[in-house]
């Protein structure tokens, strides 16, 4: 097949550099944007004259035919169509001749490969915020199932003070809101129409840019063309958002495979998200969970490779840009299955409040509490955690529990320290009382639920 480039040129490509250069195999999944921006700039071009109104319902026939007959698997591409925009475009003259020449009068490939990306990127950033308010979704219920069920706090993977479940649940709503308010600005910046830069410097001809970004629903054209064809920010802008809840979804499903372990014991997976081992017959391996820690790795190197792509790249376009798409493609795919599997294993996993329930009674959970019981005297906060310090030095030397040291026992730690003085040290008491804002208190972890609860339902409007 001739390429439509080829004007100038007395030799066809060799076939290694046919198959070097040939982005078909992974760009024709944008297939239905190419013909969407080409409908759109063809509209435009008849609109303007440029070409004329029968010209015009003659290319957006031919494209909607070969947009269906490639839905169905009638059209299959291969080396020489040697990217979406060309296979598409060649098959168009094919079926309607000369007047098809007419459809890339006033664009470039520069410009129409960033309309595509971008359409592209847009329909599934929409998915990809689909699949995480469904997954907030699963949270919140799950944070108001657990707002009173007590479970241990970790710092440095050590005890550190008594929290509720639901508390936690709230933690990870905050981390994923943050993944959602990313990719909403995101859309922002990616949301200008590209068409009509053409391949660094606009046209001659008597374009509307404005009306293509109306038929596009871009917000508006883009400022400067040579910027246009070489900016590449909003993928990396997308590729940094999923390295982020990548790495969100990483951190609780480590969080999983501890609870998961023997020596844990705080979950109980449902079998449809675990495996088995091939020699020992006792193994439910928490390998979703697993997994999802592995798979942040491919979607960091997809950041890392487009980032590497761009740091020496000039004004304007260059063909290193075509290695912008494979990255993405790759962190889109990566990042919707992790969602979604991560939310639906989320859903099955239910505490296990009896396992849990003997960890309470380990490394002084409630040491902080008591300590600020002890200010609430008139203690000095210092003071009160240097006592503090010490009965859990007494305790350990003992081998009891706060509740166990006797009022001598105390009074040889400080004078002014009595069992009486101690008050209720429960750890239920130690909870109930968080109520500051942003606390782990019960009620304060509803409130949580409620404004996650509504700023969810706005989104969904």
């Amino acid at each position: 097949m001739a390429s439509l480039w080829g004007g100038r040129f007395e030799k066809d490509m060799d076939d290694i550099v046919k198959k070097y250069n040939a982005s078909i195999f992974f760009d024709q999944r944008m297939y239905n944007e190419d013909i969407e921006g080409s409908i759109a700039h063809v509209t435009m071009l008849g609109k303007q004259g440029i070409v004329s109104e029968e010209e015009k319902e003659q290319i957006i026939a031919g494209l909607k035919a070969i947009r269906q007959d490639i839905a169905e698997g009638k059209i299959v591409f291969n080396v020489d169509d040697e990217d979406i925009h060309m296979g598409i475009e060649s098959r168009l003259i094919e079926r309607i001749g000369d007047v098809g020449k007419k459809l890339h009068t006033s664009r470039s490939r520069n410009d129409q490969c960033q309309v595509d990306i971008r359409l592209y990127l847009r329909k599934e950033i929409y998915e990809i915020l689909s699949s995480l308010c469904y997954l907030e979704s699963v949270i919140l219920g799950k944070a108001e199932k657990y707002a009173d069920q007590i479970t241990v706090g970790f710092t440095h993977l050590q005890h550190a003070q008594p929290i509720t479940i639901g508390f936690m649940f709230m933690a990870y709503f905050q981390m994923f809101k943050r993944d959602i308010e990313r990719l909403m600005d995101t859309v922002k910046r990616l949301n200008y129409n590209p068409l009509g830069a053409c391949a660094l410097a606009g046209t001659t001809m008597p374009i509307d840019r404005h009306l293509t970004s109306e038929l596009l629903h871009f917000k508006a054209p883009t400022e400067n063309a040579m910027d246009t064809v070489s900016d590449r920010d909003y993928s990396l802008e997308f590729l940094s958002d999923a390295s982020i809840s990548m790495m969100h979804l990483s951190r609780w499903a480590e969080e999983f495979a501890w609870w998961n372990s023997s020596e844990f014991s705080y979950i109980a997976i449902d079998d449809s998200f675990c495996t088995g081992s091939s020699i020992m017959p006792q193994k439910k391996n928490p390998d979703m969970a697993e997994l999802i820690r592995g798979k942040v790795g491919r979607v960091y190197g997809d950041l890392m490779q487009l980032l590497t792509v761009m740091k020496g790249t000039a004004l304007a376009y260059n063909k290193d840009f075509q290695e912008d798409k494979e990255s993405v493609f790759d962190a889109i795919d990566t990042w919707k299955a992790t969602i979604d599997i991560f939310a639906k294993m989320l859903d099955k996993t239910e505490f296990r409040m009896d396992q849990i329930e003997k960890q309470l009674s380990k490394g002084f959970l409630n040491a902080t509490d008591i300590a600020e019981h002890f200010a609430k005297q008139g203690i000095p906060f210092r003071e009160a955690h240097s006592i503090v310090g010490h009965m859990v030095k007494a305790c350990e030397n003992k081998g009891c529990d706060f509740e166990d040291l006797t009022d001598e026992d105390l009074q040889a730690i400080d004078s002014r320290v009595t069992k009486e003085l101690l008050g209720d040290i429960s750890i239920k008491t130690c909870v109930d009382a968080r109520v500051s804002f942003g606390g782990t208190a019960p009620s304060e972890v509803r409130r949580q639920i409620e404004v996650g609860r509504q700023w969810l339902n706005s989104l969904e409007r």
